[in-house]
């Protein structure tokens, strides 16, 4: 093989995405947690391979980690953000929390950042990207005047919780108006909390109706970045918005891959 053709099957490599995972008990025993339906869209539509990092284990190893990625993706999760980080008192005492990934996924931003990886981010993903930057959230949005009731009715089938529920409007005149190429699209709806006052360098992409932010971006700097308060990841394959931001997420550790690689 000449060193042109392995340089050109090095750069070929599918880019490694970095994933986070969350705490789970059962029966006593903890366990690190990921689920399929974050998973496979960073395979079979990003083209990406998955390396999960636990993250019961502390950020000394987080370098590590980093060293191994071409992209950082912050999914969804049934826990919320210590409040603590963001400057308030707990609200929702009865609703699960994981410090352990607070604690890890806040520097991983932060690293992340400062490497120039690309980074995907997915409800929980988007609120931590918010706190990180210095930003709060809303503990219960649905107690806010003016705003909608986002959250699913848990006794709904799978289905209709994850079916559509809301119109988001774009931001007019941005990239991502014009990756997903309307002004406006349907989308699932399964959040409590929502972001309030946005971090540094944090703007919006799009809007519910009632106001709240449902996606945001970095533009400061220059790598792709995104983060979604709806679930892209459900039925991805079969919705063709979630699609192109799989497919735009993969294109862009893509690039990363190829330069990291040169």
């Amino acid at each position: 093989m000449s060193d042109n053709t392995a340089k050109t099957a090095k750069t070929r490599r599918k880019p490694v995405v970095l994933m986070s995972m969350g705490t789970y008990e059962r029966n006593g025993h903890p366990y690190q947690v990921m689920t399929h339906k974050y998973i496979l869209p960073i395979t079979d539509i990003s083209d990406c391979v998955p390396v999960l990092a636990p993250t019961c284990c502390g950020i000394e190893d987080l370098d590590a980690y980093l060293d191994l990625a071409d992209g950082v993706y912050l999914t969804g999760a049934g826990s919320n953000i210590d409040p603590a980080l963001y400057g308030q008192e707990n609200m929702t005492p009865k609703k699960a929390q994981d410090k352990d990934r607070d604690n890890f996924d806040l520097p991983l931003i932060h690293a992340a950042i400062k490497r120039g990886l690309p980074i995907f981010a997915v409800c929980r993903g988007m609120q931590e990207m918010n706190v990180a930057l210095g930003g709060d959230i809303y503990q219960k949005a649905y107690t806010q005047p003016g705003f909608m009731d986002h959250r699913e009715d848990g006794d709904d089938a799978i289905e209709i919780q994850y079916g559509e529920s809301h119109a988001i409007n774009m931001v007019p005149g941005t990239w991502f108006a014009d990756l997903l190429g309307q002004p406006s699209i349907m989308v699932n709806s399964l959040h409590g909390q929502a972001l309030k006052n946005l971090g540094r360098g944090v703007e919006p992409l799009a809007h519910a109706p009632d106001g709240l932010v449902e996606a945001i971006h970095l533009p400061e700097v220059p790598q792709f970045t995104l983060a979604v308060q709806w679930h892209p990841e459900w039925q991805a394959a079969e919705n063709p918005f979630s699609v192109k931001i799989y497919k735009a997420f993969g294109d862009a550790c893509r690039a990363r891959a190829a330069q990291h690689d040169e």
